[in-house]
């Protein structure tokens, strides 16, 4: 038993796991006690570690955080940060915007209530959860594919999924089809898979507590031929090379997949916000931290990028495999302090998370073959199966990226040569106008129209990107942006264009 405190529950195990042979097809029983600890254990776990690494996220990017330089505790840490910055929890918030969902819902809602629970919300959002809401509320579907979204292969769904595992204990396939309906609203090939494998390695924590072999399992859900299959396996190869140097593995693993191809954000930039890189980083510090809480956080968080929600996935499994009574007290005034606080924009509290993921996972469990008796929960454990090759930006590489710097209320041209772009930028106000402004915008590709679009001002509901394109035919190539209802107060700033053509 890791973690430092023995669990003063027994698990009601028909068969136990104390090895790294999963019971797979075997019944297995979860009392209630333990159950409520590892959902507890999974809540507050994730809260610690999005907690621990906020100071540094995305503060180190394409580079380690040494080893000098301190990461922030104090007791009250949780609290102070909750109250001073509740942005800082969009992984949690957004997991519960979810869970709310299903409470009032059920398991079977479809994916555009999820869709619009979420693009409703008055929460910030970035990256691809921000450019599918802008599609979800115009009408632009699938608002996750690629080819509507330039961050399909980010770190959304892998940093939301969690709520996914925590509803099925020892059934990854379960969590999987989940996974199918929500992932996909907002991601699509590797930054859906990082929702799956992160899904399957809580399901499994809930029933195994050999760690190489959750991490290694939950990757049966990832098809071969994948990136992220290949970066995590990567991640697995070089700890059992090298099982004492967690930094020589992180180089292994920048060294082969650092390269950013879809956020253009992160285009020849130190920026990395890709699902596979970041996940790497969970594994990384689950490998290496071997159990113990505060090193698994603080390697999942030195290795960078974002560096507050890779330590939150890897301590929500932690907790969810040892439950909450193995946490080291240390963790736990901050979260208990907020315990009783709902997250912003949501009306959930940790505590009442717990208690309706308690009360969720019984229908959960009940869906996918298991039982409740007595208020045990009795399941058959699942063998993770593959889940089907899918891939974003297939076939494309970047080109070039051009800064633009450029800012126009009226009509802009840009001239490119390759099969695709993406222009990076924003609506700017220029002036001292009170009303809301969404700009409509024409764009022409070599003088043919190809879309006409809006762009509010409004940082919640904005457009995250001006403009992308994929599947272009080779050649060179004149994109004109023109504004259909200029206002002397705003202006469309162009900051860089993506350029990519054909491997």
């Amino acid at each position: 038993m890791k973690l430092g405190k023995i669990i003063p529950f027994a698990l009601l195990f028909i068969a136990a796991c104390s090895s790294p042979e999963i019971p797979y097809g075997q019944s297995l029983t979860l009392s209630r006690e333990v159950l409520a600890d590892k959902i507890r254990g999974g809540w507050f776990g994730q809260t610690i570690g999005c907690t621990y690494g906020g100071p540094t996220e995305f503060k180190h990017k394409g580079g380690l955080i040494p080893d000098s330089q301190p990461i922030p505790w104090y007791d009250d840490y949780i609290y102070d940060t909750f109250i001073e910055d509740p942005g800082l929890y969009d992984d949690v918030y957004m997991d519960l915007t979810f869970l709310e969902v299903i409470a009032k819902h059920g398991l079977e809602t479809s994916s555009d209530t999820y869709a619009n629970a979420f693009a409703e919300a008055e929460y910030k959002l970035w990256h691809a959860n921000q450019c599918a809401r802008y599609n979800i509320l115009n009408g632009i579907k699938p608002a996750g594919h690629w080819k509507n979204n330039p961050h399909a292969d980010d770190i959304d769904f892998q940093i939301e999924a969690d709520f996914i595992g925590m509803l099925y204990p020892g059934m990854p396939n379960a969590a999987a089809a989940l996974c199918d309906t929500v992932g996909h609203i907002m991601n699509y090939g590797d930054g859906w898979y990082g929702g799956v494998y992160t899904a399957a390695m809580y399901t499994l924590a809930y029933v195994c507590e050999d760690i190489p072999a959750v991490v290694t399992e939950a990757l049966k859900t990832i098809p071969e031929g994948s990136g992220f299959k290949d970066c995590i396996q990567c991640v697995i190869d070089e700890w059992k090379k090298h099982p004492k140097d967690w930094k020589k593995c992180w180089f292994e693993v920048n060294k082969s997949f650092a390269d950013e191809i879809g956020c253009p954000d992160g285009v020849w930039n130190g920026l990395n916000i890709d699902a596979k890189l970041n996940a790497a980083y969970v594994v990384i510090g689950l490998l290496y931290g071997n159990g113990d809480f505060e090193k698994t956080m603080e390697i999942s968080t030195r290795c960078g990028q974002d560096s507050d929600c890779n330590p939150a996935s890897a301590a929500g499994i932690l907790g969810v495999m040892y439950g909450y009574s193995a946490i080291p007290d240390k963790w736990k005034p901050g979260a208990e302090k907020i315990a009783n606080l709902d997250f912003p924009y949501t009306k959930l509290s940790l505590n009442s998370c717990c208690e309706v993921n308690m009360t969720l996972i019984k229908d959960a469990v009940c869906a996918a073959g298991g039982q409740i008796l007595d208020g045990n929960c009795i399941i058959t454990v699942q063998k993770p199966v593959a889940v089907r090759l899918e891939q974003s930006f297939e076939g494309l590489k970047v080109a070039d990226k051009k800064v633009l710097k450029r800012r126009f209320n009226n009509s802009t041209t840009l001239d490119f040569k390759g099969t695709g772009v993406v222009v990076e930028g924003a609506v700017v106000q220029t002036g001292h106008s009170s009303h809301p402004y969404v700009a409509e915008i024409e764009a022409s590709l070599d003088g043919k129209v190809v879309e006409t679009f809006k762009m509010p001002h409004d940082y919640i509901i904005r457009k995250y990107d001006v403009f992308s394109l994929y599947g272009i035919e080779a050649g060179s190539h004149t994109l004109t942006l023109k504004v259909l209802n200029p206002s002397p107060d705003f202006v469309i700033e162009a900051k860089n264009m993506v350029i990519y053509d054909n491997k």
